[in-house]
C-alpha cells in the first residue's frame, strides 16, 4: 500500500482519513468478495487506523451498492485441505484486527453483508444498515460453517438460539428483522448509510480517546471472563486513566464549568 494525502491505497482496500474519521473502504467489484489479498490489505489498513493519532473513530464501508457478499468461493474451491489449514487462521486474525481497534468503529452496510462480510461487520462496535440490506451467515448452504467469528461473535450479540436459526438455515435476514433481533443497530435509507455512519463516528472525534479505548477494552475483555476477573480488569483500566492528560482535563473542566464542556487532546 502507498500513502497519498491522507489516504492509504491498496488494490482492494483503502483507508481515507478526514476530520478525525478513518474510512476503511472495500472496493473489489462487483460484490467485494473477500479473497486472500483483500483480507491482507484489510489487516494493513486496520493496523494503520489503530496506530494513527489523527484517526479517532473508524468506519468500515463497502460502497453504495454492497458491503461484502462473503468469501471468494472460487478461491476456496481451489484450495487443498493443507491450504485452508494455513488460510483459515489468517482470515480470522485479519478480521480480528478490526475487532481489536482501540477506537469506536461502525460498519456502514449497504446491500449484502453475508458470510465473511457479515463477520467483518460483527467486528465493529455498531452496525448501520440501509433498509434494503440483507445480512446473514449462509455457510451451511456450502457445506461449511462460519470460520471468521460468525458462530462466536453473533452468539455473543444475539444469543445462541437466534444464532443457531441464522447459521443452521443460512437465510438472508432483511434489515428490519435484523434490527429487531439485534444483528444491526440502526436502519436508514440506503443513500444515507455512509452519512449516518459519519454522524455516529463524528461524535468521538473530540472525545477522550484513551477513555474510549479503556471502555472498549473493559466491555469486550470482560465479556469473555468471569465477573470477579472482569471487575478487576475494569478497576485496572479505570485507575490507569488517572495517568492521562485527558482525565486531568475532564476533572478540572467539570469542577470549573460543569459536565460536557471539556476539550480533550487524546493524551
Amino acid at each position: 500500500m502507498d500513502r497519498q494525502e491522507g489516504t492509504t491505497v491498496g488494490e482492494f482496500v483503502t483507508l481515507d482519513v478526514e476530520d478525525g474519521i478513518g474510512t476503511i473502504r472495500l472496493n473489489r467489484p462487483p460484490m467485494n468478495a473477500i479473497n486472500r489479498q483483500l483480507q491482507a490489505e484489510l489487516r494493513v489498513a486496520a493496523l494503520e487506523a489503530g496506530g494513527r493519532a489523527d484517526v479517532r473513530a473508524v468506519i468500515v464501508y463497502g460502497g453504495p451498492k454492497v458491503f461484502a457478499a462473503g468469501a471468494d468461493i472460487k478461491e476456496f474451491a481451489a484450495m487443498s485441505y493443507a491450504d485452508i489449514c494455513d488460510y483459515g487462521p489468517e482470515l480470522s486474525e485479519s478480521l480480528s484486527v478490526v475487532a481489536r481497534l482501540p477506537k469506536p468503529t461502525v460498519a456502514a452496510i449497504t446491500g449484502f453483508a453475508l458470510g465473511g462480510g457479515y463477520e467483518l461487520a460483527l467486528c465493529c462496535d455498531r452496525r448501520i444498515a440501509g433498509d434494503n440490506a440483507k445480512v446473514g451467515q449462509p455457510e451451511t448452504l456450502l457445506g461449511l460453517i462460519p470460520g471468521a467469528g460468525g458462530t462466536q461473535r453473533l452468539t455473543r450479540l444475539i444469543g445462541p438460539a437466534r444464532t443457531k436459526d441464522i447459521v443452521y438455515t443460512g437465510r438472508f435476514v432483511p434489515a428490519e428483522e435484523a434490527l429487531a433481533i439485534g444483528m444491526v443497530d440502526e436502519v436508514v435509507a440506503p443513500d444515507d448509510v455512509y452519512e449516518a455512519a459519519r454522524r455516529w463516528a463524528g461524535r468521538f472525534t473530540r472525545a477522550a480517546s484513551r477513555a474510549l479505548a479503556a471502555a472498549k477494552a473493559a466491555i469486550d475483555g470482560g465479556a469473555d471472563i468471569d465477573l470477579d476477573n472482569a471487575l478487576r480488569l475494569e478497576s485496572t483500566l479505570f485507575t490507569g486513566l488517572f495517568a492521562t492528560e485527558d482525565t486531568a482535563t475532564g476533572l478540572r473542566s467539570f469542577i470549573e464549568n460543569g459536565p460536557g464542556k471539556a476539550e480533550f487532546n487524546g493524551r
